[in-house]
């Protein structure tokens, strides 16, 4: 039995802790200092997981932040990063207190973040934080693909990648977490991975838009029943430049035709904030008004990286090799309304 420890109590962090412990593992789901209220919420309804509208299983050990440096007097086989993006720093930061070299480190967080004027991969952002704090030695992979949550949560069929540049190690952590519902892929390609995994929430904005996007002329109803044509020329087009930008990182082309990029960009265009927020900006609302009004408590992580990756992307590229990007960037940096140059 192995211990894995999960940072992060929100959807996907909770949602991991189930095939953890499927695979027979001893699993502890910590909060974040931000979320001592919500798992008080969670412990008094019996485990119901609010987010997930599921109970969490009887045997996952639900703990505070305040218990942190407990969880690490017995030395974890697995840590598990759930927090976002913007959160990363403090849980680099909060982590290295505690950490011991070489200890297994899984990403669930995406995104990329740019550091002294240079496009950084999340994993790459840790490793700096974790240094920086005395941790010299550390062990990061990530996991991407076509994994929503709630399908994760209700033990529905799904397939990821676990990406280190060392594959031994990512084979031992699919042997943690594999059960006959959640398969693991292993790949060599760290980076590309994480730039797919990031990319995919502002290409799943792109076509999330399609539906207003596919005729200034058609009513409503005929937009509803003919989007698709749009829909599926935005895929193509995303999947052509995300392919492009994987390698400018030095990210492997095949990646973006795997699980993490075209397969994640298919369930998350197709369902999630992501492609909810594309869909109000496809709309011509514009994206500020869009976040206050109809999303206010939803962290829309292809929004975060546009406005992280945003300026240097506009200064650095031309439209007419990434005009799709650039153009949702234009959109949520300068607030304006969506328009793609066709």
């Amino acid at each position: 039995m192995k211990k894995i420890l999960v940072l992060g109590a929100g959807a996907m962090g909770s949602a991991f802790t189930i095939p953890c412990l499927d695979n027979k593992n001893k699993v502890t789901l910590i909060g974040t200092h931000l979320e001592d209220r919500f798992l008080d919420e969670i412990l008094k309804k019996n485990n119901f997981h609010p987010i997930l509208n599921l109970k969490l299983p009887s045997n996952l050990k639900l703990s505070k932040f305040e218990k942190l440096s407990e969880e690490f007097k017995e030395k974890p086989d697995l840590i598990v990063l759930g927090v976002n993006s913007k959160g990363i720093d403090w849980a680099g930061k909060e982590i290295s207190k505690y950490y011991v070299s070489e200890t297994p480190i899984l990403l669930l967080t995406k995104g990329l973040s740019v550091i002294n004027n240079q496009y950084e991969t999340i994993a790459e952002k840790l490793k700096q934080i974790l240094e920086k704090n005395g941790s010299k030695k550390s062990n990061i992979s990530a996991v991407g693909g076509p994994c929503l949550a709630s399908g994760l949560a209700n033990k529905i069929r799904s397939s990821v990648v676990l990406a280190n540049q060392k594959v031994e190690i990512v084979k031992h952590i699919g042997k943690m977490i594999n059960t006959n519902y959640y398969s693991t892929e292993i790949s060599d390609d760290l980076v590309g991975v994480e730039v797919c995994a990031a990319l995919k929430n502002i290409y799943s904005m792109i076509i999330g838009a399609s539906k207003g996007l596919c005729s200034s002329s058609a009513t409503e109803e005929i937009k509803n029943k003919n989007y698709l044509n749009t829909a599926a020329s935005l895929m193509y087009q995303s999947v052509s430049e995300m392919v492009d930008f994987t390698k400018l990182l030095k990210g492997k082309e095949e990646t973006v035709y795997g699980l993490a990029g075209l397969g994640d960009l298919y369930v998350s265009s197709a369902g999630g904030r992501n492609s909810k927020m594309g869909g109000y900006l496809g709309k011509g609302i514009e994206y500020k008004r869009a976040k206050s009004e109809f999303m206010p408590n939803d962290t829309v992580e292809g929004a975060e990286l546009a406005l992280e990756i945003g300026p240097k992307i506009l200064k650095e590229f031309k439209n007419n090799k990434f005009p799709l990007m650039i153009s949702l960037i234009e959109s949520i940096c300068d607030n304006k309304k969506l328009e793609i140059n066709w």
